[in-house]
């Protein structure tokens, strides 16, 4: 078990480009990818998110602000793939593969529960142990109606072997008691797939709940996209799966510069109060319109999953560009429909945007929106994982991703406000950000963004007012965002509080700052 840090990330106040949503960096842990994100429907300041292989990451005020920390489990080991979701009571639950000092690596599926009043994640309970097959990529769903836990992932009988006698299926597990105990694993495919973790390998298991407390869930495999279903709590399924569509070109595609990218469907139910009560939604992505020409893609089902309609193009820019990693939610206060996955539209390289789209109509249409600041560009040699994530409640949105900057990743969130609207670009000609991280020990960094071009003076003060540091001084700065280095040792800045302004001709910002004892 381990403790929440204390240590606070900073928060990045920048607005995005074109005036769109603030970012929010909560991590730069190199190591990090695979973002997972849940807001607590019964208080949406409250909102956990996790990253591979790790770390998890706890806001308390609605994701401006971030506490972090590192998931143990001494017993069973902690091995990646995280899946936090939150229950009826508003606990949070934190799923992971196993990685035990004695037994197989991802032997098991295994669950921990935070306690919000402790901050400390209690003793992992696990799922799915056969002896050494391994167990991998897992998901959670909550049945608001009881509280039961149902989780869904793909068994390997001997994970990357080519043998024909080597078989991947889709297996669930459910919880009556908050995740202390687990129901025996059965295999609810009817045809198995191989152990390659490739297109013919069954993947991608994204559980649902529908009106009347059925489980619903969809994977990719060796017939493309298929659905299974459950009326009695996971106890019988049905006997053959129901096609739902091709997915041309398989799950595992190629995107350039990307190290893996998979398009495995992500499967929701529509429980609001809204017109399009009960509808059934699978998002994914594939390569239809050709190897260069990824595109996501949303199909759905108005009748329990029986029959599905043809997939519908969620990105709307014209045909021939990459977007991938997709992942979808659908806010149950009003039944919307929210994605998020990466985007090339605007490049003719591997520059990279993160895109949301909005449908407020039951998937017939899309509103697409840029919500990354900036773009980045990613390396083929550096894994970024598997997914993104985003979660919605009432209006309130918070998409999740990994992005990479001069080969190092990050962690980053978007503060969706749905209710509030698009914020309009500010009056100032730049704004300029928390540093971060704060506090800090020795190095930091300054990041600022100018709306207008201008000469700017960014320095360092003391708490007398007394200036200690120049950094940038009545510098011409083109529009765009800047992050500056800060080396409080090369400026002889003793432990305290200090303050950093950014000044133009007419405008003036400034933020505290924390230098802790080295």
């Amino acid at each position: 078990m381990k403790k929440l840090s204390i240590s606070l990330f900073a928060l990045l106040t920048a607005f995005t480009a074109h005036g769109q949503f603030q970012n929010i960096r909560i991590s730069d842990y190199n190591g990090a990818n695979e973002p997972t994100i849940c807001i607590n429907p019964y208080d949406t300041r409250q909102i956990m998110a996790g990253a591979n292989i790790n770390r998890y990451y706890y806001s308390q005020n609605g994701g401006y602000t971030w506490l972090q920390g590192i998931l143990t489990e001494p017993v069973l080991g902690v091995w990646g793939d995280p899946v936090i979701i939150a229950d009826t009571q508003g606990d949070f639950y934190y799923f992971h593969l196993s990685n035990p000092p004695t037994g197989s690596w991802i032997d098991r599926i295994v669950c921990q529960k935070f306690n919000k009043n402790t901050g400390i994640w209690g003793a992992g309970t696990h799922m799915g142990l056969n002896g050494t097959k391994a167990q991998d990529k897992e998901w959670a769903v909550v049945n608001r109606t009881n509280n039961h836990i149902y989780v869904t992932w793909t068994q390997f009988d001997q994970y990357g072997i080519t043998s024909p006698t080597c078989y991947s299926n889709i297996m669930f597990s459910k919880s009556t008691d908050t995740g202390q105990s687990w129901s025996p694993a059965v295999q609810i495919n009817e045809v198995s797939g191989d152990c390659v973790d490739s297109d013919n390998t069954t993947e991608g298991a994204v559980p649902a709940v529908g009106p009347n407390g059925e489980i619903y869930v969809s994977w990719s495999g060796p017939v493309g996209i298929v659905f299974d279903r459950s009326a009695d709590g996971g106890v019988t399924w049905l006997i053959q799966d129901i096609f739902v569509t091709a997915q041309p070109g398989g799950w595992n595609i190629n995107i350039p510069g990307v190290y893996r990218c998979n398009g495995m469907p992500v499967t929701k139910c529509d429980l609001s109060d809204g017109p399009h009560h009960g509808t059934i939604y699978i998002n994914y992505s594939d390569q239809s319109n050709g190897a260069n020409d990824t595109d996501v893609w949303l199909v759905k089902s108005t009748d329990g999953g029986l029959t599905w309609t043809l997939p519908v193009r969620v990105n709307n820019d014209p045909p021939g560009k990459h977007q991938f990693f997709t992942w979808m939610d659908i806010d149950q206060t009003t039944g919307y429909l929210y994605f998020v996955f990466y985007d090339r539209r605007n490049y003719n390289d591997n520059q990279t945007d993160v895109y949301m789209a909005v449908s407020r109509n039951g998937g017939e249409s899309f509103e697409n929106i840029l919500i990354s600041e900036s773009p980045f560009t990613p390396w083929a040699s550096v894994f970024f994982g598997d997914y993104n994530n985003i979660s919605s409640h009432n209006g309130i949105v918070r998409p999740i991703w990994t992005r990479m900057d001069n080969g190092s990743r990050s962690i980053w969130v978007a503060i969706a406000d749905m209710n509030v609207g698009i914020p309009d670009e500010p009056m100032f000609p730049f704004n300029l950000e928390q540093n971060y991280p704060n506090p800090f020990q020795q190095t930091t960094y300054f990041g600022y963004k100018v709306i207008q071009p201008g000469r700017v003076h960014l320095a360092v003060y003391d708490q007398l007012g007394r200036m200690v540091a120049v950094l940038e001084n009545n510098t011409f700065i083109e529009r765009g965002r800047y992050e500056v280095f800060f080396d409080a040792s090369a400026h002889d800045l003793a432990p305290g509080v200090y303050y950093f302004g950014l000044r133009s001709q007419d405008h003036f910002i400034n933020r505290k700052m924390v230098v802790a004892s080295w």
